[in-house]
């Protein structure tokens, strides 16, 4: 398993163009920049994304559609991404691991936040040279957790 912990902030002393694909996807994420998120992935109808809160979407616009409700909403969700394996081939690689952080919403006078553990799994392939993502998988165990996680985003 790697130590690097990848959230998006800079990694020094760090060459591998996997991990710089990661870090420039989960720096757009936590920035809440949709379209740097989009840009990490591959724009084509059969890219895969299942998530505990927008469920299973079929290609690139479906995924945007479901980064945009979670970016543009009221929720600032942060994750970081450790504890993992990268196991890469000529034309693909993947990421398999743990995401933690939280999810949290702000008013005038109070801040709610629900602490995130996720198992996730990335997938990318080099297309053109360049790795994009094609698939991602994540599940919270914690049935509790997940219930109280979606309701929080729902707003319940």
């Amino acid at each position: 398993m790697r130590e690097t912990i990848i959230n998006g902030r800079p990694l020094h002393d760090v060459t591998s163009p996997l991990l710089a694909v990661l870090s420039e996807f989960y720096s757009s994420f936590n920035a809440r920049d949709v379209e740097g998120s989009m840009a990490n992935w591959a724009r084509q109808k059969d890219v895969i994304m299942c998530n505990p809160i927008g469920g299973i979407r079929h290609g690139w616009e479906a995924i945007c559609e479901g980064y945009q409700r979670i970016m543009q909403g009221a929720t600032h969700v942060y994750v970081e991404f450790y504890d993992y394996q990268l196991v890469e081939s000529s034309d693909m690689f993947l990421a398999v691991g743990r995401e933690r952080g939280y999810a949290q919403q702000a008013s005038a006078d109070q801040v709610q936040k629900v602490e995130l553990a996720i198992r996730t799994s990335r997938i990318f392939r080099r297309i053109q040279d360049r790795w994009q993502q094609v698939h991602h998988h994540g599940s919270i165990d914690d049935p509790d957790l997940l219930k109280q996680y979606q309701n929080f985003i729902k707003g319940e």
